[in-house]
């Protein structure tokens, strides 16, 4: 199936270099401003999502692609589109898994000079300039997260999203992570943090550690089928959208 292709100009590095002339910073913000209306247009009629983060790097035979394959097929089977980072590694993995199984299938990519081409496997996708947009949109669609093993992109993302639900902006979204052998030394961490007094035991209430597909599965659905109502979409909205 042909995905829809967003493209953008090449990356300026030089937003964080401090302040600039007030023209340039208005430019920037205009940019900005265009990232986010661009990704609620591309996004605002995908549905309901779980948003899957993990590893670029995982090839085919890998154990973490194949567990994320069937995740994103048991997504599916709950009736979730599966929303990813678009590219290759878990992201295709799991957007493959929804794919094959007839599921709606999402990728947020990120334009990177190297390693985030995007994947085959997806419906709709959209690239970003901005990690910080990206992030807002793969969460802003999303009713649960589950993190695979991947590397700091992966833990950004995770800790970011734990913040939000700790810090109630989101509310009773749950998380899965899945690899427990790969995620070890993160759960001793997260573990001391909480004896040590800087985080509350009630603020991992909705994480499960796992190594099994469906008790992952499971998980989410106890949280998001028996608390939430998800509202449809109308077929038409002020951007002029069409489902």
């Amino acid at each position: 199936m042909e995905t829809q292709k967003h493209f953008i100009p090449p990356k300026e590095h030089v937003y964080l270099e401090g302040p600039k002339s007030r023209g340039y910073e208005l430019a920037f913000a205009w940019r900005v401003f265009k990232q986010f209306i661009k990704g609620f247009r591309a996004l605002h009629f995908v549905g309901p999502s779980i948003t899957v983060f993990g590893s670029a790097r995982f090839k085919e035979d890998h154990q973490y692609y194949k567990a994320a394959r069937l995740m994103g097929k048991r997504i599916s089977d709950l009736g979730f589109a599966v929303m990813t980072g678009g590219g290759p590694g878990i992201m295709e993995a799991a957007n493959r898994g929804a794919f094959e199984n007839g599921g709606k299938s999402v990728g947020c990519n990120i334009q990177l000079p190297f390693e985030q081409e995007g994947n085959p496997y997806v419906q709709t996708s959209i690239t970003f300039e901005h990690f910080f947009v990206r992030k807002v949109l793969l969460t802003k669609y999303s009713y649960a997260f589950v993190i695979m093993p991947g590397g700091f992109g992966t833990m950004d993302e995770f800790f970011e999203t734990i913040t939000l639900i700790q810090t109630k902006t989101v509310t009773n979204f749950p998380i899965v992570i899945y690899g427990k052998e790969y995620f070890k030394p993160l759960r001793d961490m997260i573990d001391w943090m909480s004896l040590e007094g800087t985080i509350s035991k009630e603020d991992l209430s909705l994480v499960l550690f796992t190594d099994d597909v469906e008790e992952a599965i499971s998980h989410i659905r106890t949280y998001v089928t028996d608390n939430y109502k998800v509202m449809p979409r109308k077929k038409l909205w002020w951007l002029i959208e069409r489902k």
